[in-house]
């Protein structure tokens, strides 16, 4: 029987994950839901010694992956890696896995959802109503057929997202790392810069690296048009914050659509209450299917690797025999 241990979870309960894992012969040892700090994480593991961590939010340190004795596997409850110390786990000889195709369609809907907020105007009407104001003649809307959209990270929710604005006959550009065109004659590839100046709306799918850390910054959002609009359903850090908001207070952007801001999930007040800021916590993944798929695809991960076999879906390439 191998101990795993939750660090924490963005749902209810973790009844999925206990039914798999201990239903495998295991022990599922759970954190507090919402994640504690680095050191908190890591005075779990050292109490529990697990052979295996499942982290949704809570950071896995360096330090938390050296204090489990025989630890095999960090499966992260989602696809961003950034909150787990993937070079150490890979020395320590653990595996680092994700479930990275489990939440495409919601993404893509969020961010056609944000989208479509600022063309139609419904977050701002909405409040004008019930505040006792009633005046068609103050709406300025944006015909989605007359739009260029620009995607930065043509992933699987890159492509997903693409084939939805195709259907509203939005004009479609994208730049990515490898800027390979693809099989999607109505995608076309361009410079990130060229995309910037070339959108009415730009929406960011790109995972957070190192390199891509405030990959939006001042420069790059004074390439943008003026009167562009900003996604951001990927990573809070793509974007700079403060540059943001100046680019917002300087009239230069329309307005931006927000699920990840860059210290969330306490973001610069200046910034989410703007009325031409639209915000949501951090919530593009999720749905009832969603969850439960992830949920229950993470301890199955969990599961593989404790009997030995190799993760479905590994993020790195460990020496096993470490």
């Amino acid at each position: 029987m191998a101990v795993v241990l939750q660090t924490d979870y963005a749902w209810p309960d973790v009844s999925i994950e206990r039914e798999v894992i201990e239903g495998a012969g295991h022990r599922l040892v759970a954190g507090p839901a919402v994640p504690a700090p680095a050191e908190e994480i890591e005075a779990l593991v050292e109490r529990h010694r697990p052979q295996a961590i499942m982290t949704c939010w809570a950071q896995v340190s360096a330090r938390a992956i050296e204090a489990a004795d025989g630890l095999k596997i960090v499966q992260r409850i989602g696809v961003g890696l950034d909150n787990i110390a993937v070079s150490t786990a890979t020395a320590r000889g653990a595996w680092v896995a994700n479930v990275p195709d489990y939440c495409i369609g919601e993404v893509a809907d969020h961010a056609i959802a944000l989208l479509l907020d600022w063309a139609r105007g419904t977050p701002c009407f909405d409040r004008e109503v019930k505040a006792g104001r009633w005046d068609p003649a103050a709406a300025r809307l944006r015909r989605l057929a007359d739009l260029t959209v620009g995607i930065v990270g043509l992933g699987r929710i890159g492509r997903a997202t693409a084939s939805r604005l195709a259907a509203f006959g939005c004009t479609v550009l994208a730049s990515s790392r490898t800027n390979r065109q693809g099989d999607d004659p109505a995608i076309r590839m361009v410079p990130l810069d060229r995309l910037l100046e070339a959108s009415d709306v730009v929406i960011l799918h790109a995972p957070l690296t190192g390199e891509t850390h405030h990959l939006i910054d001042a420069g790059r959002l004074a390439r943008m048009r003026k009167g562009a609009f900003l996604i951001n359903v990927s990573r809070g850090p793509l974007v700079d914050t403060a540059a943001l908001l100046a680019a917002l207070e300087a009239g230069h952007l329309s307005g931006a659509g927000l699920d990840v801001i860059e210290g969330e999930p306490n973001p610069p007040r200046a910034l989410v209450e703007r009325a031409d800021v639209i915000v949501t916590p951090h919530i593009a993944f999720s749905s009832d299917s969603s969850l439960a798929e992830l949920r229950r695809r993470s301890a199955e991960e969990v599961v593989r690797v404790l009997g030995g076999a190799r993760p479905h879906n590994p993020c790195n390439e460990p020496d096993i025999s470490a």
